[in-house]
């Protein structure tokens, strides 16, 4: 992993601790964590990220600083519900809070799960 991804990897082992049921595991390429079973967000080696979230909320979120439309592969689009955040978007933690809060909705959503 790159320095990137390590400080990234740690912030979100650190938000997502309180979570009962939760995987780390390598998925397009990268460290990604599984909730309940179910994708919530990635590490992207340049330190941004990579977040499953609500498709019907996708284009409002794209207007956010520094969320794109996420690829896979040059000009190969994930489709809606997958969203990419820049690293300079997430500095600090209540960015990065905000972002992965967003993607636990999303989660606690397709899983029924309150926690």
């Amino acid at each position: 992993m790159t320095p990137e991804q390590v400080a990234l990897v740690e912030r979100l082992r650190t938000l997502l601790a309180s979570e009962r049921v939760v995987r780390e595991t390598s998925m397009f390429g990268v460290r990604s964590f599984m909730v309940n079973e179910k994708m919530v967000v990635s590490a992207l080696k340049g330190g941004g990220l990579l977040i499953r979230v609500d498709a019907g909320r996708h284009d409002e979120l794209l207007s956010r600083p520094g969320a794109t439309q996420a690829e896979m592969g040059t000009g190969r689009t994930m489709g809606p519900g997958w969203i990419e955040v820049a690293a300079d978007a997430i500095n600090d933690d209540e960015q990065l809070t905000t972002w992965v809060g967003i993607a636990m909705e999303h989660n606690r959503a397709l899983t029924g799960s309150n926690t």
